[in-house]
């Protein structure tokens, strides 16, 4: 049968089982999904376990709900960017450069590639610390014989061959695509299990309390002013300086619930979900089954997965003080030493403190041995809370569940987890290159040259030995205020590629549903926005002297002035 004779015949089905209705409509929508669930797959990656981790440690069960109404205010921008693009069957990038403005187009596509390389560094990081700490620790890790560096190379290029197969399957035909995406299904499902395993084990223990944790749904923006109430006591210890470590902690949770506004959907992934859609022959029909896709592939498994990350990082972490830094005792009673990756953070706070009091220029001028002086002599009350509020990751948390639902379970099971998370991730961001690159060339995003163009992002291969210290700065920093940046003006320009007449033509949406449409696209374009500006704001490094703040304000109006300078043709091609 031919793919034009296949894909008529899927509109039919699609046709057939939208009159049905009910369950044979769910269950066949379900049989022909697919693009949502590579949006799951990009967006169940280091940060989302980084966010979900860190939203544990600081509130414990009480800002779940953060993470679910991010990702539904993604989906609705997602779910109308499948609208217009199934709508009206045009290539978004030539859509938007032809109707709405070049300059957009091109800062969307640009913005796209950039964060698909630097976000891709801390993927194989993240991949290759699963496999040498969790999984294969006597193959390639600090037991296996082989140097720091011989390691890590054998599990990154192992990973890059792996993404660069995949990556292969998706121009191999319709047949190619199925099995691509039959691939990203199982890698979505196997990171979801391995987190849902950890957390039902630990309930068949006791370990939970099921009535606060469902109580965390409740959406409470209390917490944007006021620090979780279990720090009470440990405040209250810190006297005078209480108000400093309460500020510090409300600043942070102000931080992680503002970054879920803007990062729950990246800007690569608006990209990716047209052109995902397109290369699968959809049209209008699959509009409705676009949407099914999206709760499905990416809203579900996003928030199974985060939730349960939180959740068993709430029940070891939050208000405990890590191990090592208050002069622990183990059965021997030999002292306990903290978790190499944590005391650097220990002492950042620590310092902070000090600086607080003494002044930041009095404690600045401390040499090295005078500051570790002054923070071996701070109250306990203060090291304990920068214990508290030290930011752990997986790997600190594989070690912690490890006593209560055992070695497998911890540092196996949840390693899976953790490398799926990494190379499905990798994975999608290398397929979005690809997209990109032949879109910005003006060549069908197909065969060779896509393949090819894929590779772009396999420079993150280089994650693993330059993505430590302040070497992240100089990539990360610059590129997430960019697609903080050009977030919100992605989907404002899909708010007005939905309200274009000219392009939208008979799909124009009318009547009360196109007051829902846009309703619900301005609740989702004011949170993004805010998220957006609110994470550029707080960004006080420098760039050659200049605050980035500065900077992506700049780059803003440039934007602007360039749309007025650069419009589109009166008369675009048909």
């Amino acid at each position: 049968m031919s793919a034009s004779h296949l894909q008529e015949s899927e509109k039919q089905t699609i046709r057939d089982a939208q009159a049905k209705g009910g369950l044979t409509k769910a269950l066949t929508y379900l049989k022909f999904s697919g693009p949502g669930w590579l949006q799951g797959a990009i967006t169940l990656g280091g940060g989302s376990l980084t966010g979900a981790l860190y939203l544990g440690v600081l509130a414990g069960y009480q800002l779940l709900w953060v993470q679910l109404v991010a990702m539904a205010m993604g989906v609705i921008m997602l779910s109308a960017i499948a609208y217009v693009t199934l709508s009206t069957g045009k290539r978004p990038f030539q859509a938007i450069n032809e109707h709405i403005n070049p300059v957009l187009g091109w800062s969307w596509a640009i913005a796209t590639l950039m964060a698909n390389i630097v976000w891709c560094l801390p993927q194989f990081s993240l991949g290759v610390a699963a496999v040498q700490q969790n999984l294969l620790p006597g193959l390639v890790g600090e037991g296996s014989g082989l140097s720091v560096n011989t390691g890590k190379a054998v599990v990154a290029f192992t990973l890059l061959a792996i993404s660069t197969l995949v990556i292969w399957f998706y121009d191999s035909g319709g047949r190619g695509i199925k099995i691509f995406e039959g691939l990203l299904k199982a890698m979505v499902a196997v990171v979801v299990i391995s987190f849902f395993g950890v957390v039902a084990t630990m309930t068949l223990r006791g370990a939970l309390d099921w009535g606060t944790i469902l109580g965390g749904f409740i959406p409470n923006l209390g917490y944007f002013n006021n620090p979780a109430e279990a720090f009470d006591e440990a405040l209250a210890a810190a006297g005078a300086y209480a108000d400093f470590w309460s500020g510090l902690i409300v600043a942070d949770q102000r931080d992680v619930m503002i970054t879920a506004a803007a990062t729950a959907v990246g800007i690569n992934m608006t990209f990716l979900l047209p052109y995902s859609m397109l290369a699968k022959g959809w049209g209008k029909e699959f509009r409705g089954l676009a949407t099914f896709d999206l709760s499905t592939g990416l809203l579900i498994p996003y928030l199974l997965a985060t939730s349960c990350v939180v959740i068993a990082a709430a029940s070891q972490f939050h208000t405990r003080a890590a191990v090592g830094f208050l002069g622990e005792r183990d059965a021997q009673g030999a002292l306990i030493q903290p978790a190499k990756n944590l005391v650097g953070g220990f002492t950042g706070l620590l310092d902070q403190r000090l600086a607080k009091e003494l002044g930041a220029e009095a404690f600045n001028s401390l040499d090295d041995s005078q500051k570790a002086a002054a923070r071996a002599a701070l109250p306990e009350a203060d090291r304990r809370l920068a214990a508290m509020l030290v930011k752990r990751d997986a790997f600190n948390l594989a070690d912690s569940l490890s006593v209560l639902t055992g070695k497998t379970m911890a540092h196996y099971v949840f390693g899976i987890g953790v490398l799926g998370m990494a190379l499905s991730t990798i994975i999608i961001l290398m397929l979005i290159s690809g997209f990109t690159v032949c879109e910005m060339m003006g060549i069908p995003p197909q065969g060779n040259p896509r393949r090819f163009a894929s590779l772009i992002a396999g420079i993150g291969v280089l994650g693993p030995f330059i993505w430590s210290g302040k070497s992240q700065f100089w990539l990360a920093v610059p590129t997430s205020v960019f697609g903080f940046m050009l977030l919100p003006i992605a989907f404002w320009t899909f708010f007005g590629m939905m309200n274009s007449k000219k392009l939208m033509g008979e799909s124009l949406p009318q009547g009360n549903k196109r007051l829902l449409w846009n309703g619900l696209m301005l609740v989702a374009l004011t949170y993004a926005t805010f998220g957006a500006a609110w994470n550029i704001w707080s960004r006080t490094q420098l760039i050659m002297g200049v605050q980035i703040r500065w900077i992506a304000i700049g780059l803003v109006a440039l934007i602007v002035v360039l749309c007025f300078v650069f419009r589109p043709a009166r008369n675009p091609r048909a």
